[in-house]
This record gives structure tokens, sequence and C-alpha cells, in this order.
């Protein structure tokens, strides 16, 4: 295990209806900690490598609060500063047979979407970093969201340290920003040496060039990506078909900028537990691989599985450990372990 991964972005308190009731069917909210980006350092983390978390929360016990669930679960919180506004939230209710699941975001006005660029010195936070994550959902915040972005990116590449960014599209804040997505998505992915994203974030980023990119044509929309963004190395993705709410069969495609193309056999999952957070626990499996010096192929394998264990379990994190992920590659069964 080698190298340290900065992940950049907002720490978020999760408030879901208990079991499949609909939001506030009844007066109780199930809490949990989350965010793209700690759900990636969490998952790192517990594979055994050093990460960090960089963000702003309020001063104030649920500031507190999400810090401390971080730092269990053994990333290094020091970078995750306080400042002035209010904690950010999500809420969240599970969907149920064909009636799909429904997420709202309260963020506006938080902490860390008011602090913008400012409070971040990045040449003492990259310093030793062989990574930086961060995803869309920063910039989808507003101008300062995208100003932090784009200038922890162009920190890491100043640096000498990969960036990997996840496009995490997400269509209701952009809205709500009044900002348009694709220049600066555009930058972000420019400064990308990996990238999570698929045909409908490339479509977004690039316009009508990647229109003709669909979910059976994502070697196409990969093509586009690698000729418009020359720092781009690898891209990756996951598919996902739906039977109903609690079946998905779930697989995964790598790009190279060599021409390599690699694609998994589909996962079939039955009564998924929860499936947010699936994404970043496919993007820290593949982190994991390239840290722990994977084939290529070897890293798509270990993501998918990750990604799959990750709708078994409740919450935004994925509470696995990388022998979790090895032994449902290698088939170990489901015997009780004793």
């Amino acid at each position: 295990m080698s190298g340290r991964v900065v992940c950049f972005g907002e720490l978020l308190l999760r408030l879901g209806a208990p079991g499949r009731q609909r939001l506030l069917q009844s007066p109780q909210f199930e809490v949990h900690v989350g965010g793209a980006e700690a759900n990636v350092a969490v998952s790192l983390a517990r594979f055994g490598h050093e990460a960090a978390m960089v963000s702003v929360v309020p001063d104030s016990p649920l500031g507190d609060a999400a810090r401390g669930e971080l730092r269990r679960h053994g990333v290094d919180t020091r970078a995750i500063l306080t400042g002035a506004g209010r904690m950010g939230l999500y809420f969240l209710e599970t969907g149920a047979i064909q009636r799909p699941s429904r997420v709202l975001y309260d963020r506006a006005g938080s902490a860390f979407a008011l602090a913008g660029a400012a409070p971040y010195d990045w040449p003492a936070l990259l310093a030793g970093a062989s990574w930086l994550h961060l995803s869309g959902v920063t910039p989808a915040l507003g101008e300062r969201g995208a100003e932090a972005a784009i200038v922890a990116a162009r920190a890491a590449r100043d640096a000498g340290v990969r960036v990997c960014f996840d496009g995490n599209f997400r269509a209701s804040l952009w809205q709500e920003s009044k900002c348009n997505p694709a220049p600066i998505l555009h930058t972000l992915m420019s400064l990308a040496d990996l990238a999570f994203a698929d045909h409908r974030d490339i479509a977004v980023v690039l316009g009508a060039k990647a229109s003709g990119a669909s979910s059976d044509d994502t070697v196409a929309a990969a093509r586009l990506a690698f000729e418009a963004f020359p720092n781009l190395q690898r891209l990756a993705c996951t598919r996902r078909e739906q039977r109903d709410v609690d079946h998905h069969l779930l697989s995964a495609s790598l790009f190279h900028r060599d021409g390599g193309v690699l694609h998994t056999a589909p996962r079939e999952l039955h009564g998924i537990v929860d499936r947010i957070g699936a994404g970043d626990a496919f993007a820290a499996g593949f982190l994991h691989g390239l840290l722990d010096g994977m084939s290529d192929e070897d890293s798509l394998s270990f993501a998918l599985a990750a990604a799959s264990l990750k709708h078994s379990v409740p919450g935004d994190f994925n509470l696995v450990s990388a022998q979790d992920v090895n032994d449902l590659i290698a088939g170990g069964g489901f015997h009780v372990r004793r």
C-alpha cells in the first residue's frame, strides 16, 4: 500500500425516512453522515490507505459529529475546517417495488458552499499526496463551489499530484445554482488524469459532440473524451440495469487512452439494502487497485465488487474491508463465517 489520497468536497447529513416510508409519513428520520468525496475517503481508509478529507463544516455539534464520524473510520480530518454557515443536508425517501427512491437537497448557505476557494492552503494540503479526488457535486453548489474545485484541481496539477474526477452530475443542484455546467465541468475534466463518467456526463461536458453516444455505445463517448482532454489517461463507469427498485444488474467498463477497453460481466443484485454511495464505492475500489499496483483488469473487477457490496450496507459509507471485496471476487459463498 502506498500513496496518500486527498478528498475534497462537502460533508453532509443524510436524513432518511425509516424503512420504505414516504418522507414525513412518520415523525422520525434515520441519520447518516455522507457526501460523495467523504464516501471515497472512508472506503480508502478501510482498504488500508492514507486518506485525508478537506472540507468546511459549521462550528457546531452537527459539524463536530460529521468530522468525528470520518475520524472513526480512519480518515485524516485535520483539514476539515470550520466556518460560517449551516450544515448541508439531504433527505432520502427509499423506494420500493415500482416506486423509485427520491433525494431532496437542502444545501444552500452551507458552510462549505459559502467558503469558496479562500480557506485552503493547497500546497500544504497536497504535500505527500499521490491523488486528489473531487467530483462534479462541488461546482454544482454555485460559483464559489466551482471556483474552489477548479483551484484545487489546478493546484494538484501544479504540484504533480494526479487528479481523479467523478462526474456525479446532479441536475437539481445545477438548476438551483443557475450556473452553466458545461464550461465548468469541461475545465475540471481537462485537469483530470482519471475520470469516472459515462456517456451522459460526457454529453453534458461536450454538448452536441457527444449526443450520439448511447448507453450501448460508451466507447464512442470515451473516444471523444480522450480527444478533448489530453491529460485524461483512464475513464471508468458503471452501467446499471434496473428490473425493479430491489433488483439491479451492475457492470463496469474501463477505457484507456491507448485504446484499451475492458468490460466486466454484470453482477446481479437482489434485495438491495441501500444503493446510495455505490458510485463512490466503485471509485474508491478502482483507486485502491491503482494504489495497490493491480492491473487495470483486476482494479476494475475490485471496483465493481466493492460497489456491489455497498448495496448491502445501510448509509452512505461502504463499511467493508479489502478482504471482504476479495472474498466476493473469489466466490467465497454465503456461509456464516465464524
